[in-house]
């Protein structure tokens, strides 16, 4: 039964894969990744507003990863294979933690985002205990490649 169990997760897990290789997800997540470094839940619906482009890519993004979160928490995917195969999770998260609870607020939404939020905490749990000071390393590594990216636009 336990094997049965293990299979139906990596199945699972394959699945999910193969659902972020869909074009517009795909898409949505490059631009989330490149561009998506928001000060402020007011920058945010400033900048990207509804019904644009830009909008439906960051709920796309954020939407599918909080999905995957949920099925992570409630154990349906193996914690430790999900979290040795998947950082992408967490580097989305990361753009948005410092803005969650003023977007929690101005939503009347206290649990928006908890899934994601809880299972990027257990990421960095694991990811502390394998490798400590690694996440504070990696965060400042992809902030820095926030400047690197404006500065290449700048140029061409």
């Amino acid at each position: 039964m336990e094997v049965r169990r293990h299979y139906q997760g990596v199945e699972l897990m394959l699945r999910l894969y193969e659902l972020r290789r869909d074009p517009q997800l795909r898409k949505a997540r490059n631009w989330y990744l490149e561009n998506f470094y928001p000060a402020s839940v007011t920058e945010i619906e400033q900048k990207y507003p509804h019904g644009s482009a830009a909008e439906t890519y960051i709920k796309m993004v954020l939407t599918f990863w909080d999905m995957v979160a949920s099925m992570l928490n409630r154990g349906l995917l193996d914690e430790a294979l999900f979290f040795e195969n998947n950082g992408e999770m967490w580097v989305i998260w990361d753009r948005i933690r410092h803005l969650v609870p003023a977007w929690r607020l101005s939503h009347k939404n206290l649990a928006l985002f908890s899934n994601i939020e809880y299972a990027c905490k257990r990421f960095v749990q694991v990811r502390e205990q394998n490798a400590p000071s690694s996440t504070d390393i990696l965060r400042r590594m992809l902030w820095e490649q926030k400047s690197i990216i404006k500065k290449t636009s700048v140029n061409e």
